[in-house]
């Protein structure tokens, strides 16, 4: 895995994170899941990532 790809994954997951935590915080379902689902997605590629970098 690159560098700038695990940056890019670890950004795209705190993001999600914050998103999830201000959802919480205002009590918007809405916000509080794309967050939840913004950090799965990150997830996944970093996943995709190690899986790719294990069969190089």
């Amino acid at each position: 895995m690159g560098l700038d790809d695990k940056i890019k994954n670890s950004a795209e997951e705190l993001k999600g994170k914050a998103k999830e935590g201000v959802g919480d915080a205002t009590d918007n379902e809405e916000l509080e899941a794309e967050g939840k689902a913004d950090q799965a997605k990150a997830d996944l590629k970093q996943a995709g990532e190690k899986t790719k970098d294990a069969l190089s």
